[in-house]
């Protein structure tokens, strides 16, 4: 429980947060943003690390001159990309074995989500599925799991790790430092996952009501 309430804290206050390590660890920032944007899409059992908010606060302190905008995203999609290819790596090996897992952070529940955005979007999941929390994580494994060739994934890796990692950063340059973002950046913040996790929960519902239709109408 405390474990989540720190993670909750580091989501909901990550310009304080930020704030912090930039006083304290200076150049080193970019190494633990680099570290923690990796874990969050390179492995399957960190889904919950920031990643959308992480990208716009780094944007936010790259405006005000603490952090340089240029090498930030430069890390950034380094990290991206090595993300996916080392979760989609991890996918490729495990094999179906992994469908089976159910686990503490593994679960089932995760893959059937991320599953069904594959049925809905085909291969163009890996780009879309970076403005979506956890969907996210689990694209590339299912990707690898799936044997999907490499080649195909690596382009949609590249494209979806452009995309994300220059819209969130760049919102954060240019919009972070207004003050009325700056001083309510919990609720920004918040604002930014609502957008990220609605197409995936018009999904979920659209499915309920054709499912709920099919059980009326049998027929």
């Amino acid at each position: 429980m405390a474990f989540l309430k720190s993670v909750l804290d580091l989501f909901l206050h990550l310009d304080k947060q930020l704030d912090i390590v930039i006083q304290t660890y200076g150049v080193w920032t970019y190494g633990l943003v680099f570290l923690i944007l990796f874990l969050e899409t390179g492995l399957v059992v960190t889904p919950i690390l920031p990643g959308d908010s992480l990208l716009f606060a780094a944007g936010m302190f790259a405006a005000r001159g603490s952090l340089d905008l240029g090498v930030l995203i430069g890390l950034l999609l380094v990290a991206a990309i090595a993300g996916d290819a080392v979760n989609y790596a991890i996918g490729f090996h495990l094999g179906p074995r992994a469908l089976r897992a159910d686990g503490r952070f593994l679960k089932k529940a995760y893959l059937e989500k991320t599953q069904a955005f594959y049925q809905r979007y085909g291969a163009k999941t890996i780009v879309l599925a970076r403005f979506v929390p956890i969907v996210r994580t689990f694209a590339p494994f299912l990707a690898g799991v799936g044997k999907m060739r490499y080649r195909r994934f690596a382009i949609y890796n590249v494209v979806g790790a452009l995309l994300w990692v220059l819209t969130c950063t760049l919102v954060g340059f240019f919009f972070g430092n207004i003050p009325l973002v700056k001083d309510n950046f919990t609720l920004v913040i918040l604002g930014i996952v609502l957008v990220s996790v609605s197409p995936a929960l018009w999904h979920v519902f659209l499915d309920r009501t054709r499912q709920r239709g099919a059980r009326q109408n049998p027929n």
